[in-house]
């Protein structure tokens, strides 16, 4: 048997297999209910750990330490980028 049709046999036969998992699970009210408070929750989670981070993004940004080597080195740079690219147009 070729390589190929080998990965397509697997990938079908993991298909069925999930749907008729999927198809159990969901046939019984209670199961059904459990699971869609399982993916609410994790859901909620997900966005809450995206938004935490990009809060605090926010915060350092605002403010940043003057202790912070990386930082302070990437505003540098940053300044540096935007006062020679003006140079350059200038000239």
């Amino acid at each position: 048997m070729k390589q190929t049709t080998k990965k397509k046999v697997v990938a079908s036969g993991v298909a069925l297999s999930t749907i008729g998992v999927t198809s159990y699970v969901l046939k019984d009210q209670s199961r059904k209910d459990k699971l869609v408070e399982t993916l609410k929750a994790v859901r909620n989670k997900v966005q809450n750990m995206f938004r935490d981070r990009d809060q605090e993004v926010l915060e350092k940004a605002g403010h940043p330490h003057p202790h912070d080597i990386e930082d302070n080195k990437m505003v540098s740079e940053g300044a540096a980028f935007a006062v020679n690219y003006y140079d350059e147009k200038e000239k």
